[in-house]
């Protein structure tokens, strides 16, 4: 069983509803080709601008708690969204630095 109207989309292998499923959760990775992109954009976002970071290799909770760290050092929100992390506000300085630091190879994209 593969969906359930009732609980919604299953595990095939644990047969649990996906987000309660905790056989896949460590080993689920974002498809990233390991090239970690800073970049700015303001399409869609009436105007605003967002630090978006891209191309990491990790798990999504490992994205998670990059994106946390990431957020109390800029001072501000942000989110993850398919598997490129959020930042509001142009932060691409702070964050590349500390992306460096934390041994990762950054570079800044855009103008």
């Amino acid at each position: 069983m593969v969906y359930s109207t009732e609980l919604g989309r299953m595990c095939p292998s644990c047969r649990r509803p996906q987000n309660t499923c905790s056989c896949r959760q460590d080993s689920i990775r974002i498809l990233a080709d390991g090239q970690v992109r800073v970049g700015r954009s303001t399409n869609g976002r009436a105007g605003k601008c967002v630090t978006l970071i891209s191309g990491l290799p990790l798990t999504l909770e490992q994205l998670a708690d990059l994106a946390g760290n990431l957020k109390k050092r800029c001072g501000s929100g942000g989110t993850v969204k398919d598997g490129t992390i959020e930042i509001q506000g142009d932060h691409r300085e702070v964050v590349l630095a500390q992306l460096l630091a934390l041994g990762y190879k950054a570079k800044k994209t855009g103008g």
